[in-house]
C-alpha cells in the first residue's frame, strides 16, 4: 500500500471518527487534514501551509455575496414580505386542488428564489400559510410534507448561496451561467410536488378556493411586485453585467431593507439582531470553506481525487451507470452531512471524473446542488425537514410517512437533470453566457 493511500486513509478515518462522535464538521474537516498533512510534510511547513490554505480558501471576492445574500434573506423573513408573496400565491394557485397547499408551494418558489434559502421559506410560509391550512381542516402532517417537500427549491432557483459556494470549488465557472442553469430545474422540482400535492388533495377531499375578483386579484399582485422586482434587479443585473454578483447581493440587502421599512414589518432596532444572526452563519460557512481548503489540498496532494476516479472508472466506463453511481453516492451523503461542507468536499473528487467523458462543470453543478438539496430534508441531517415540523408542531416521524411519495416525484425530477443536459443548459446558452 503506498504512502499516498495510507494518508487517504488516515483523513478518511478520522474525519468519519470525529463526525460520529458528534463533532462540528468543520473540526472534523480541519483536524482530519491537518493530521493527513502532517504524515506527508514535516509540522512546521504543514502548519504554515494550512493557515496559508485557509486564507487562500477564503480570500475570495465572490465569496462576500454570500453574507449579502444570508442579510437579504433574514431582512426580507422579518420584513413583512413573505406575506404579500404568499397573497400573491394564492391568487396564482387558488383554483387548485388542495389550494393553500398549492400556494404554499408556490409562495416557497417565490420566497426562496428571493431570500435564497430554503430553511428561511420554510419557517416564513410554514408560520404564515400553516394556520390558514388547519383552519381549513387540512391535516398537519400532509401541510408540513407539502411545506418541507418544496421549500428546497429555493436552493436551485437563483440567487443560490450553494450555487456560489460551488463556483468557488469548482475554479472558473460562471455565477451567472449558474444561476440561469437552476431556473428549470427548480421549477422542475416545484412542479413535481404540486402535481403530487394535487392529487393528494383530490383524495383528501380539499378542495380548491374561491374564484378571487379580477379587482383583488390586481390589487395583491400590484402588492407584490415590489417584492419581485428584487429578483428582476438582481439577476437582471448580473445578466446584464451592470454588476457582479457580489454586488448584486449588496443591492439586495440595500433594496430589501429600504422595502421593510417601507412595509413598516420592523424596526430600525430590529436590525442589529438581524445583522448579528446573519453574522453568525457567515461565520459558520466561512470557516467551513477555509478548513476545507486545507483538505482539498491535502487531497490533491495524496492523489485522492485520481484514486476515486480510477475506482469508479474501474467498475465501468458507461457515463450512464457512472452518472447514476455518483447520484446514489451524493443522496447518501445528504442524509448526514450538510450542503456546503458536502459541496466543498466532494467537487474536487466528482468534478474531474465528470469532466473526463465530456460533461460541462455547470450541469454537474447542478446535479450536485439538486442532490444535496434532498438531503436538507432527510433525517438525521435534514435541517429544513427539522425546521418544517417544528414550525408545523408535527413529529418527524408522523410527517415522514406522508414525505415519502414526494421523494418519489423528487427522485424523478433529479433523473431528469441528469440525463437530459438541456434541463440545466437551456438558458444559460441561449442567454450566451456559455
Amino acid at each position: 500500500m503506498s504512502i499516498a493511500v495510507q494518508v487517504a486513509l488516515v483523513m478518511v478515518t478520522i474525519l468519519v471518527i470525529l463526525l460520529i462522535m458528534g463533532a462540528p464538521i468543520g473540526v472534523a474537516i480541519g483536524l482530519s487534514s491537518a493530521v493527513s498533512m502532517i504524515c506527508m510534510i514535516p509540522a512546521g511547513i504543514s502548519f504554515s501551509t494550512s493557515a496559508q490554505r485557509i486564507f487562500a480558501g477564503s480570500n475570495s471576492f465572490s465569496l462576500i455575496a454570500i453574507p449579502f445574500f444570508i442579510l437579504a434573506g433574514n431582512i426580507m423573513n422579518n420584513g413583512g414580505i413573505a406575506t404579500r408573496l404568499v397573497n400573491c400565491a394564492k391568487v396564482i394557485s387558488g383554483r387548485m386542488p388542495g389550494a393553500l397547499a398549492q400556494s404554499n408551494v408556490v409562495a416557497n418558489m417565490l420566497f426562496g428564489a428571493i431570500s435564497g434559502s430554503g430553511a428561511a421559506a420554510a419557517a416564513a410560509m410554514g408560520g404564515t400559510i400553516g394556520p390558514l391550512e388547519e383552519k381549513e381542516g387540512y391535516d398537519k402532517n400532509y401541510s408540513t410534507a407539502v411545506n418541507v417537500a418544496s421549500a428546497p427549491v429555493g436552493m436551485l432557483i437563483p440567487p443560490s448561496n450553494t450555487m456560489i459556494v460551488y463556483s468557488s470549488v469548482a475554479g472558473s465557472v460562471s455565477i451567472a451561467a449558474l444561476f440561469m442553469a437552476g431556473y428549470i430545474p427548480g421549477i422542475l422540482w416545484g412542479a413535481a410536488v404540486m402535481i403530487l400535492a394535487g392529487i393528494m388533495a383530490k383524495k383528501r377531499g380539499y378542495q380548491a378556493e374561491q374564484r378571487v375578483p379580477f379587482k383583488i386579484a390586481l390589487i395583491t399582485f400590484w402588492q407584490a411586485i415590489p417584492s419581485l422586482l428584487l429578483i428582476i434587479i438582481v439577476i437582471g443585473g448580473i445578466l446584464k453585467g451592470v454588476f457582479t454578483a457580489t454586488e448584486g447581493s449588496g443591492i439586495a440587502v440595500v433594496y430589501a431593507t429600504i422595502l421593510s421599512l417601507i412595509y413598516r414589518s420592523f424596526k430600525i432596532k430590529d436590525i442589529p439582531n438581524i445583522v448579528l444572526e446573519s453574522a453568525k452563519t457567515t461565520g459558520i460557512i466561512t470557516f467551513m470553506i477555509g478548513l476545507s481548503s486545507i483538505m482539498s489540498w491535502a487531497m490533491a496532494f495524496t492523489g485522492i481525487p485520481d484514486m476515486v476516479a480510477e475506482a469508479i472508472l474501474g467498475l465501468t466506463t458507461n457515463k450512464f451507470i457512472i452518472l447514476l453511481l455518483i447520484n446514489v453516492l451524493l443522496l447518501i451523503v445528504g442524509t448526514f452531512m450538510d450542503v456546503t461542507p458536502a459541496i466543498l468536499i466532494f467537487t474536487p473528487i466528482l468534478l474531474p471524473i465528470c469532466t473526463s467523458f465530456g460533461m460541462d462543470p455547470i450541469h454537474f453543478g447542478i446535479i450536485l446542488c439538486f442532490n444535496l438539496s434532498i438531503g436538507t430534508i432527510t433525517p438525521p441531517v435534514g435541517t429544513i425537514l427539522f425546521t418544517g415540523c417544528r414550525v408545523g408542531g408535527v413529529t418527524i416521524e408522523s410527517v415522514m410517512k406522508v414525505l415519502l411519495p414526494y421523494f418519489f416525484v423528487i427522485l424523478i425530477a433529479l433523473l431528469l437533470v441528469t440525463y437530459i443536459p438541456q434541463i440545466s443548459m437551456f438558458l444559460p446558452k441561449a442567454l450566451g453566457l456559455l
